[in-house]
């Protein structure tokens, strides 16, 4: 082939590309990953905060409908013994391939982000929570009509602003990368915590599709 596309994170790829934080980056690379569903919810909130208010620090996590890789009933896993477990019953705390990717998106926060996943009984929608301490003077309203207009302008279609009250059944379906949820936004002086839905199945499809089109008139 002449140009590969990774639908995961990928180790020897050339670049990781997020539609709404770095494209630009897409140049005539020949082997791009498109990070992780997870990866494409959270890089547009830490590079909205960061962008803003400075993260020092930031944590995700990240509340995630069970896949393909996980087991229907318990079974041995070689990577990780909880994996194993039955994903049907089971809350499963596990790693998230977003903790490396988004810093690939994002590299200004190297060694200021982490995160990790916890695999639940839901077969699609998914939620990220992002906890940041942040160097500039924040507030709760400060924090959601940021995300409102980039919504509203230079990310509509990949980040999407909602005031309603959502559970995950709500998202199913919707094609952004990101629905953030204003009511989940808290302040406690310099600590930020916001919240995030996606639709982990149709909103990463749709971005693999966004970025092969990409790919393809870069090659022309």
């Amino acid at each position: 082939a002449d140009k590969v596309l990774i639908s995961a994170p990928g180790k020897k790829c050339e670049a990781t590309i997020i539609i709404g934080v770095n494209e630009s980056m897409l140049k005539d690379q020949k082997i791009v990953s498109a990070g992780s569903c997870t990866t494409n919810c959270v890089a547009p909130l830490v590079k909205i905060l960061d962008g803003a208010f400075q993260i020092e620090n930031a944590f995700f996590i990240t509340t995630h409908a069970y896949t393909s890789s996980q087991h229907l009933v318990d079974a041995f896993e070689k990577k990780d013994d909880v994996r194993g477990r039955a994903a049907g019953v089971n809350i499963i705390p596990t790693t998230s391939g977003a903790a490396t990717s988004v810093i690939e998106a994002v590299p200004g926060l190297k060694g200021k982000l982490d995160g990790y996943a916890l695999r639940v009984p839901v077969v699609d929608g998914s939620i990220a929570s992002l906890i940041a301490k942040v160097k500039k003077k924040v507030t709760k309203d400060k924090v959601n009509s940021l995300f409102k207009i980039k919504a509203q302008k230079q990310l509509k279609g990949i980040v999407q602003y909602s005031d309603e009250k959502l559970v995950s059944t709500d998202i199913i379906g919707n094609t952004n990368s990101c629905i953030f949820d204003s009511n989940l936004t808290y302040v406690n002086g310099d600590l930020v915590s916001i919240a995030a839905w996606y639709d982990n199945e149709m909103g990463y499809a749709y971005r693999l599709v966004d970025i092969a089109k990409l790919m393809l008139k870069n090659k022309y």
